[in-house]
């Protein structure tokens, strides 16, 4: 009897043993960029059959499959992928998440979600979309993905089980709640992390504990066309360059070390100001807040609007919606009116959260609409609407737009000013959506246009920052530029002062420059270094009772005096980016960062 125990033990250890040396074999395809008719849909192809006809267990495309994240694109990379004969798991990366025609909807529809967690052998594999979402920032992992995550592994990590981590970005300052999501991975035998993104190779190690490696784009800068593989075993990992129609090349072999985490130190705020969390949403958020005297309304990644009390942080209500919401809720007396990604307008009951009203579109909707006069100024998807603020009618709709908008537009008099990702600013009648003019900086890449830049109005100019890194001032009555001036790294962040007198400019260094809208030249006033380094949140600027406050990528309020023109404090509200400023009618400012969290900032 104990002879034959020993035998099954000795049969159950020998089994255990052949699965765990056995070496799991993965391809790693990112960074494909995939146009129809570029080179790189060409080749796509033929390294789709060298795939085919390997030993790889498993292929996982680990994001940037595409240029813009189009449909027409997303659907052209999805007929190659279709010929791959081996298990596929797909993520998209900054390319499908930030210019998408669909508000990051036709990604799901097409693969089913933007994340995947798979078992073979002794492994759990997992990936998670890291955007960013609809507007320039860093990578951000979803609030609603880290829960999802820690549950997924904390049920599939059983004894013997080890974990592979795989997302578009590396784990680092470049993802903005980098430490949040290895937090989570931390808890568990995590072996490796893999991501793309910069077209290149690396080694290095997240917050001197998890061993990551960034894996090389489709084509590189030595003009050779590839992949990645990893192999696993038991006690090795081991990534490997294949460039099409030659041999593995070994690239590096490694293990895990222990690490020391670093913090943020948070420095006292002033006596006359306080800071308050207000609520924590269990999903991302990536619209601006919606306000009234007792409520704040918000859209979450999950595609749900959210009524929250102001006084205690309880949800009101709630209206769920087919896909993620990027657009803020407009308030009325009687109505919150959201411009969803799932291709309507919503006119909810304020108080009940019941739906009243609705439009269908053509397209998704993600942009912010303001309310003036009792209209709501609407931007959408290769159109502009003005519609009555209760729903009863459109008044007009502009539609000679090649592309979406997506930042709020400004009304000031008999007109209405937008940008959008077609590379163009316009100018509208108020009355009768008729174009007055339109100006664009001279260049045909939709990614330099002012798309997400709240311009600012001035008498006689409107004044705009863009990707092309200028500050422009266009003659209001003309569409013609006065000046334009790239001094400073100008991006998309821009306000202005509560006299009108100052444009005031975020930069990528981190620097708020302020400009006199006056006069025909740029004149810079003044520019106080932020101290936030390389900045790229394209959340406006706020003017408001004598301080000017910037939002950061990295979840850090700045507040500048606008008279003594100098830093008086800052605060760190999250890792994640800000979405932007309201004030209610109490004078407070309201805030929301992409991570899920409502703040409010009072000054006595």
């Amino acid at each position: 009897m104990n002879r034959l125990l020993l035998l099954v033990l000795a049969v159950i250890m020998s089994g255990t043993m052949s699965i765990n040396a056995r070496t799991v074999k993965f391809a790693i395809l990112a960074d494909i960029h995939v146009v129809p008719g570029n080179v790189n849909d060409s080749i796509l192809h033929s390294v789709v059959a060298e795939i085919n006809a390997s030993d790889a267990d498993v292929v996982v495309v680990n994001g940037d499959l595409s240029n813009e994240g189009s449909d027409r694109e997303l659907a052209n990379v999805k007929r190659t992928l279709d010929e791959l004969t081996k298990p596929v798991y797909v993520l998209p990366g900054n390319h499908e998440d930030t210019w998408s025609q669909s508000a990051c909807k036709t990604f799901n529809d097409i693969w089913g979600q933007d994340r995947f967690v798979f078992e073979i052998d002794d492994l759990v594999v997992a990936g998670v979309n890291c955007g960013p979402y609809m507007k320039m920032g860093d990578g951000h992992i979803k609030q609603e993905d880290l829960l999802w995550l820690d549950k997924t592994l904390s049920e599939r990590i059983t004894e013997g089980k080890r974990f592979i981590s795989f997302c578009h970005y590396p784990l680092s300052s470049d993802l903005d709640n980098y430490e949040d999501y290895l937090a989570v991975i931390e808890k568990y035998p995590t072996i490796t992390h893999v991501n793309g993104h910069y077209h290149t190779w690396k080694r290095y190690k997240a917050n001197y504990k998890v061993d990551c490696t960034m894996t090389r784009a489709l084509y590189m800068k030595d003009k050779t066309f590839g992949y990645a593989e990893m192999h696993v075993t038991a006690d090795s990992i081991k990534f490997f360059e294949k460039v099409l129609d030659q041999p593995l090349k070994l690239k590096y072999a490694y293990a895990i070390d222990n690490y020391l985490k670093k913090g943020y130190q948070q420095a006292p705020l002033p006596a006359n100001a306080k800071v308050s969390l207000v609520f924590r949403d269990d999903a991302s958020i990536f619209t601006r807040v919606g306000i009234d005297d007792k409520r704040i309304y918000i859209g979450n990644s999950l595609g749900y609007v959210k009524a929250v009390n102001k006084a205690d942080g309880k949800v009101v209500w709630q209206y769920k919606t087919d896909a993620s919401i990027f657009s803020r809720p407009a308030v009325t007396e009687k109505y919150v009116i959201v411009p969803t990604a799932d291709k309507r307008l919503l006119w909810l009951d304020k108080d009940s959260g019941a739906l009243v009203k609705v439009h269908n579109s053509e397209a998704p909707y993600m942009a912010d609409g303001i309310i003036a006069d009792g209209v709501l100024y609407q931007g959408g998807g290769k159109s502009f609407e003005a519609w009555r603020a209760d729903g009863s009618k459109q008044l007009w709709k502009y539609t000679d737009i090649n592309n979406y908008c997506q930042a709020a537009p400004v009304v000031d008099g008999k007109e209405v000013f937008f940008g959008a990702w077609d590379t163009y600013l316009r100018c509208l009648n108020i009355k009768n959506g008729k174009e007055k003019w339109r100006w664009n900086n001279g260049k045909n890449n939709n990614m330099l246009g002012p798309g997400n830049c709240v311009p600012v109005v001035c008498p006689d100019k409107v004044i705009i920052v863009a990707p092309d890194r200028y500050m422009t001032a266009i003659d209001r009555k003309t569409g013609k530029t006065i000046w334009r001036n790239n001094s400073h790294k100008f991006r998309e962040s821009l306000g202005v002062s509560q006299d009108g007198k100052t444009a005031y400019a975020k930069t990528m260094d981190g620097e708020l420059v302020a400009v006199s809208t006056e006069g025909s030249d740029y004149r810079e006033l003044w520019m106080v270094d932020a101290g936030l380094g390389y900045e790229h949140a394209p959340c406006i600027v706020l003017e408001h009772n004598g301080l000017v406050y910037m939002g950061s990528r990295r979840g850090i309020m700045v507040a500048i005096d606008a008279k003594e023109h100098k830093k008086l404090w800052e605060y760190k509200m999250g890792s994640s980016e800000f979405n932007g400023w309201e004030i209610d009618e109490n004078g407070d400012v309201y805030t929301s960062l992409i991570e899920g969290v409502v703040w409010k900032v009072h000054i006595d």
